[in-house]
Protein backbone atom coordinates (compact mmCIF):
# COMPACT_ATOMS: atom_id res chain seq x y z
CA UNK A 1 0.00 0.00 0.00
CA UNK A 2 1.29 3.87 -0.34
CA UNK A 3 2.97 5.67 2.61
CA UNK A 4 0.43 8.15 2.40
CA UNK A 5 -0.06 11.03 -0.14
CA UNK A 6 1.51 14.51 -1.22
CA UNK A 7 -0.47 17.69 -0.83
CA UNK A 8 -1.77 20.34 -3.22
CA UNK A 9 -2.30 23.54 -1.33
CA UNK A 10 -4.33 26.25 -3.13
CA UNK A 11 -4.82 29.95 -2.96
CA UNK A 12 -6.69 32.83 -4.48
CA UNK A 13 -5.05 35.80 -5.08
CA UNK A 14 -7.58 38.25 -6.61
CA UNK A 15 -7.81 36.42 -10.50
CA UNK A 16 -5.05 34.47 -9.56
CA UNK A 17 -5.04 30.51 -8.37
CA UNK A 18 -1.74 29.85 -6.71
CA UNK A 19 -1.07 26.12 -6.35
CA UNK A 20 1.71 24.72 -3.86
CA UNK A 21 2.77 21.06 -4.25
CA UNK A 22 3.57 20.88 0.07
CA UNK A 23 5.09 17.71 0.60
CA UNK A 24 8.68 18.98 2.24
CA UNK A 25 9.34 15.43 3.85
CA UNK A 26 10.07 14.13 0.52
CA UNK A 27 11.16 17.49 -1.44
CA UNK A 28 7.38 17.53 -3.08
CA UNK A 29 7.30 14.24 -4.33
CA UNK A 30 4.25 13.39 -6.48
CA UNK A 31 2.37 10.55 -5.32
CA UNK A 32 -0.94 9.74 -3.81
CA UNK A 33 -4.45 9.18 -4.42
CA UNK A 34 -5.27 12.26 -2.87
CA UNK A 35 -2.80 14.45 -4.24
CA UNK A 36 -3.54 13.39 -7.94
CA UNK A 37 -7.38 13.54 -7.18
CA UNK A 38 -6.32 17.23 -5.89
CA UNK A 39 -5.11 18.30 -9.57
CA UNK A 40 -8.64 16.79 -10.86
CA UNK A 41 -10.55 18.91 -8.38
CA UNK A 42 -8.49 22.36 -9.18
CA UNK A 43 -8.83 21.79 -13.16
CA UNK A 44 -12.42 21.37 -12.82
CA UNK A 45 -13.20 24.53 -9.93
CA UNK A 46 -10.96 26.94 -12.55
CA UNK A 47 -12.22 25.71 -15.69
CA UNK A 48 -15.56 26.66 -14.55
CA UNK A 49 -14.83 29.85 -13.05
CA UNK A 50 -14.32 33.14 -15.07
CA UNK A 51 -13.08 34.88 -12.22
CA UNK A 52 -9.43 32.81 -12.43
CA UNK A 53 -7.67 34.42 -15.03
CA UNK A 54 -4.27 32.72 -14.41
CA UNK A 55 -2.44 30.49 -11.83
CA UNK A 56 0.75 29.68 -10.61
CA UNK A 57 2.46 26.67 -9.84
CA UNK A 58 5.01 26.20 -7.76
CA UNK A 59 6.72 24.44 -4.16
CA UNK A 60 7.19 24.59 -1.01
CA UNK A 61 10.69 24.92 0.72
CA UNK A 62 13.91 24.77 -1.08
CA UNK A 63 12.82 22.28 -3.68
CA UNK A 64 10.00 22.67 -6.94
CA UNK A 65 9.52 18.83 -6.91
CA UNK A 66 11.93 16.05 -6.55
CA UNK A 67 9.43 13.72 -8.79
CA UNK A 68 8.54 10.54 -7.96
CA UNK A 69 8.79 9.06 -3.99
CA UNK A 70 12.33 7.33 -3.83
CA UNK A 71 10.58 5.33 -0.97
CA UNK A 72 8.08 3.90 -2.48
CA UNK A 73 9.92 2.76 -5.55
CA UNK A 74 12.36 1.02 -3.09
CA UNK A 75 9.69 -0.59 -0.88
CA UNK A 76 7.49 -1.40 -4.61
CA UNK A 77 5.09 0.50 -2.78
CA UNK A 78 2.30 2.61 -4.49
CA UNK A 79 2.47 3.12 -8.26
CA UNK A 80 5.30 0.98 -8.59
CA UNK A 81 4.45 -2.21 -6.78
CA UNK A 82 2.88 -5.21 -8.31
CA UNK A 83 2.79 -7.25 -11.43
CA UNK A 84 3.66 -4.93 -14.84
CA UNK A 85 0.07 -5.41 -15.69
CA UNK A 86 -1.06 -3.97 -12.22
CA UNK A 87 1.83 -1.37 -12.64
CA UNK A 88 0.81 -0.44 -15.51
CA UNK A 89 -3.07 0.76 -14.68
CA UNK A 90 -1.00 2.07 -11.69
CA UNK A 91 0.76 4.71 -13.77
CA UNK A 92 -2.70 5.52 -15.53
CA UNK A 93 -4.63 6.17 -12.69
CA UNK A 94 -1.97 7.57 -10.79
CA UNK A 95 0.63 10.13 -11.87
CA UNK A 96 -0.92 10.24 -15.40
CA UNK A 97 -3.55 11.83 -13.86
CA UNK A 98 -1.84 15.33 -13.70
CA UNK A 99 -1.04 15.56 -17.31
CA UNK A 100 -3.96 14.83 -18.08
CA UNK A 101 -5.82 17.05 -15.90
CA UNK A 102 -3.60 19.94 -16.68
CA UNK A 103 -4.39 19.39 -20.34
CA UNK A 104 -8.00 20.22 -19.70
CA UNK A 105 -6.66 23.42 -17.53
CA UNK A 106 -8.01 26.26 -19.64
CA UNK A 107 -6.25 29.09 -17.35
CA UNK A 108 -2.88 30.08 -18.33
CA UNK A 109 -0.20 28.35 -16.03
CA UNK A 110 3.07 29.62 -14.29
CA UNK A 111 5.98 27.32 -13.27
CA UNK A 112 7.83 29.54 -10.33
CA UNK A 113 10.52 27.24 -10.39
CA UNK A 114 11.92 27.54 -6.56
CA UNK A 115 14.35 24.62 -6.57
CA UNK A 116 15.02 21.66 -7.96
CA UNK A 117 12.54 20.10 -10.65
CA UNK A 118 14.09 16.57 -10.74
CA UNK A 119 12.37 13.63 -13.07
CA UNK A 120 8.75 13.82 -12.54
CA UNK A 121 9.13 17.17 -11.14
CA UNK A 122 11.42 18.40 -14.13
CA UNK A 123 7.92 16.84 -16.16
CA UNK A 124 5.41 18.84 -14.21
CA UNK A 125 7.02 22.04 -14.80
CA UNK A 126 7.25 21.51 -18.66
CA UNK A 127 3.06 20.64 -18.40
CA UNK A 128 2.91 24.15 -17.35
CA UNK A 129 2.75 27.02 -20.12
CA UNK A 130 5.49 29.17 -19.29
CA UNK A 131 8.42 28.48 -16.86
CA UNK A 132 10.14 31.39 -14.37
CA UNK A 133 13.39 30.20 -12.53
CA UNK A 134 14.87 31.28 -9.35
CA UNK A 135 18.57 31.28 -9.75
CA UNK A 136 18.76 28.21 -7.50
CA UNK A 137 16.65 25.91 -9.53
CA UNK A 138 18.09 23.04 -11.52
CA UNK A 139 15.99 20.51 -13.73
CA UNK A 140 17.08 16.95 -14.57
CA UNK A 141 15.21 14.67 -16.81
CA UNK A 142 16.83 11.88 -14.38
CA UNK A 143 14.56 8.79 -15.18
CA UNK A 144 17.78 6.76 -16.50
CA UNK A 145 19.69 7.70 -13.08
CA UNK A 146 16.90 4.99 -11.65
CA UNK A 147 16.62 2.63 -14.23
CA UNK A 148 13.00 3.85 -15.34
CA UNK A 149 11.02 5.76 -17.92
CA UNK A 150 9.57 9.15 -17.83
CA UNK A 151 6.25 7.29 -17.29
CA UNK A 152 4.30 10.87 -16.93
CA UNK A 153 4.56 12.19 -20.36
CA UNK A 154 8.33 13.69 -20.49
CA UNK A 155 8.83 12.19 -23.61
CA UNK A 156 6.09 14.17 -25.23
CA UNK A 157 6.44 17.92 -23.31
CA UNK A 158 10.41 17.97 -22.97
CA UNK A 159 11.05 17.84 -26.85
CA UNK A 160 8.47 20.37 -27.72
CA UNK A 161 9.90 23.25 -25.19
CA UNK A 162 13.62 22.75 -25.70
CA UNK A 163 13.75 21.09 -29.33
CA UNK A 164 14.62 16.66 -30.11
CA UNK A 165 18.01 16.85 -29.40
CA UNK A 166 18.31 19.21 -26.59
CA UNK A 167 15.66 16.79 -25.35
CA UNK A 168 17.39 13.56 -25.99
CA UNK A 169 20.35 14.88 -24.35
CA UNK A 170 18.36 15.56 -21.08
CA UNK A 171 16.72 12.34 -21.34
CA UNK A 172 19.61 10.14 -22.00
CA UNK A 173 22.28 11.37 -19.76
CA UNK A 174 19.60 12.52 -16.99
CA UNK A 175 22.51 15.31 -16.60
CA UNK A 176 21.72 18.02 -14.43
CA UNK A 177 20.73 21.69 -16.15
CA UNK A 178 21.19 24.91 -13.99
CA UNK A 179 18.80 27.94 -14.38
CA UNK A 180 21.15 29.45 -16.72
CA UNK A 181 21.41 26.98 -19.16
CA UNK A 182 17.85 26.30 -19.26
CA UNK A 183 17.42 30.19 -20.09
CA UNK A 184 19.53 29.85 -22.94
CA UNK A 185 18.13 26.44 -24.35
CA UNK A 186 14.14 27.88 -23.73
CA UNK A 187 13.07 25.81 -20.91
CA UNK A 188 12.41 28.70 -18.91
CA UNK A 189 11.62 32.56 -19.90
CA UNK A 190 13.73 33.88 -17.60
CA UNK A 191 15.47 33.33 -14.42
CA UNK A 192 15.39 35.93 -11.43
CA UNK A 193 17.08 35.58 -7.55
CA UNK A 194 14.89 33.60 -5.28
CA UNK A 195 13.62 36.16 -3.27
CA UNK A 196 11.97 37.49 -6.08
CA UNK A 197 10.50 34.68 -7.68
CA UNK A 198 6.84 34.51 -6.79
CA UNK A 199 6.78 38.41 -7.15
CA UNK A 200 7.81 38.33 -10.43
CA UNK A 201 5.57 35.34 -11.45
CA UNK A 202 2.51 37.42 -9.77
CA UNK A 203 3.54 40.13 -11.86
CA UNK A 204 3.27 37.71 -15.03
CA UNK A 205 0.13 36.46 -13.72
CA UNK A 206 -1.60 39.63 -13.08
CA UNK A 207 -0.54 40.62 -16.30
CA UNK A 208 -1.88 38.13 -18.15
CA UNK A 209 -5.24 38.43 -15.88
CA UNK A 210 -5.75 41.92 -17.47
CA UNK A 211 -7.43 40.51 -20.21
CA UNK A 212 -10.87 39.15 -21.18
CA UNK A 213 -10.84 35.71 -19.67
CA UNK A 214 -12.73 33.97 -22.14
CA UNK A 215 -10.18 35.18 -24.37
CA UNK A 216 -7.21 33.94 -22.47
CA UNK A 217 -8.41 30.38 -22.51
CA UNK A 218 -9.42 30.39 -26.34
CA UNK A 219 -6.14 31.58 -26.97
CA UNK A 220 -4.75 28.47 -25.06
CA UNK A 221 -7.00 26.11 -26.72
CA UNK A 222 -5.43 26.96 -29.99
CA UNK A 223 -1.73 27.01 -28.57
CA UNK A 224 -2.62 23.78 -27.15
CA UNK A 225 -4.22 22.05 -30.26
CA UNK A 226 -1.58 23.66 -32.69
CA UNK A 227 0.87 21.61 -31.28
CA UNK A 228 -0.63 18.30 -32.50
CA UNK A 229 -3.29 19.88 -35.39
CA UNK A 230 -2.74 20.74 -39.36
CA UNK A 231 -2.69 24.34 -40.02
CA UNK A 232 -6.00 23.86 -41.41
CA UNK A 233 -7.50 22.81 -38.56
CA UNK A 234 -5.95 25.60 -36.34
CA UNK A 235 -7.76 27.72 -38.71
CA UNK A 236 -10.79 26.54 -38.55
CA UNK A 237 -11.02 26.79 -35.24
CA UNK A 238 -9.20 30.13 -34.78
CA UNK A 239 -12.13 31.19 -37.07
CA UNK A 240 -14.89 29.94 -34.66
CA UNK A 241 -13.19 31.00 -31.76
CA UNK A 242 -12.84 34.66 -33.51
CA UNK A 243 -16.52 34.29 -34.62
CA UNK A 244 -17.35 33.80 -30.67
CA UNK A 245 -15.31 36.94 -29.66
CA UNK A 246 -16.75 39.37 -31.61
CA UNK A 247 -19.79 38.97 -29.97
CA UNK A 248 -18.68 39.32 -26.58
CA UNK A 249 -19.49 42.39 -24.79
CA UNK A 250 -15.68 42.23 -23.16
CA UNK A 251 -14.28 42.36 -26.93
CA UNK A 252 -16.82 45.99 -27.57
CA UNK A 253 -15.18 46.48 -24.08
CA UNK A 254 -11.56 46.29 -25.26
CA UNK A 255 -12.58 48.57 -28.49
CA UNK A 256 -14.21 51.49 -26.89
CA UNK A 257 -11.53 51.47 -24.04
CA UNK A 258 -8.90 51.75 -26.64
CA UNK A 259 -10.69 54.49 -28.87
CA UNK A 260 -11.60 56.54 -25.35
CA UNK A 261 -7.66 55.93 -23.89
CA UNK A 262 -8.80 54.17 -20.44
CA UNK A 263 -8.24 51.10 -18.89
CA UNK A 264 -10.88 48.70 -19.87
CA UNK A 265 -13.21 46.65 -17.09
CA UNK A 266 -13.70 43.05 -18.05
CA UNK A 267 -16.73 40.88 -17.05
CA UNK A 268 -16.31 37.37 -19.23
CA UNK A 269 -19.29 38.47 -21.17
Amino acid sequence: MSSGSAKLTIERQGHVMVLTVDEPATRNALFGESFFQSFEDMVTEANADLHIRAAILTGAGLAFSSGGNVHEMQDRQGMFGGTPNQIIEQYRTGIQRIPRALNRLDVPLIAAVNGPAIGAGCDLACMCDMRIASERAVFAESFVKVGIVSGDGGAWFLPRIVGVSKAAEMALTGAMVDASEALAMGLVSRVVAPDDLMAEAMKLAEKIAQNPPQVLRWNKRLLREAQAASLDSILNMAAAYQALAHTTEDHTEAVAAIIEKRAPIFKGC
